[in-house]
């Protein structure tokens, strides 16, 4: 599975849009967040579809979501908003 590209990143443009309104996020290359300097989510695309990896909370691994779809990228932005409210993240 490889990152992203250009092409897969204009499908997910509304996804970034509101990723980009979340607190704590700062956007180092189109689709590669980080919260501090910390990595916290980036995407993939294959034959499968979109992914995003974002980072478990506290743990250092990555869960993976298929943001192919709609139901997919809101199941994202929860967990996203979730773990920046965690307060391990923001002290790291």
């Amino acid at each position: 599975m490889r990152h992203a590209g250009p092409d897969a990143l204009d499908l997910l443009e509304p996804l970034l849009t509101e990723l980009r309104a979340l607190p704590g996020l700062n956007e180092k290359r189109r689709g590669v967040f980080y919260v501090k300097s910390r990595a916290f989510l980036h995407f993939h695309e294959d034959r499968a579809g979109l992914f995003a990896d974002l980072r478990g909370g506290a743990d250092t691994d990555f869960e993976r979501f298929d943001v192919t779809g709609a139901e997919g990228q809101a199941r994202l932005i929860d967990a996203a908003r979730a773990r920046l409210d965690q307060s391990s993240l923001r002290r790291s």
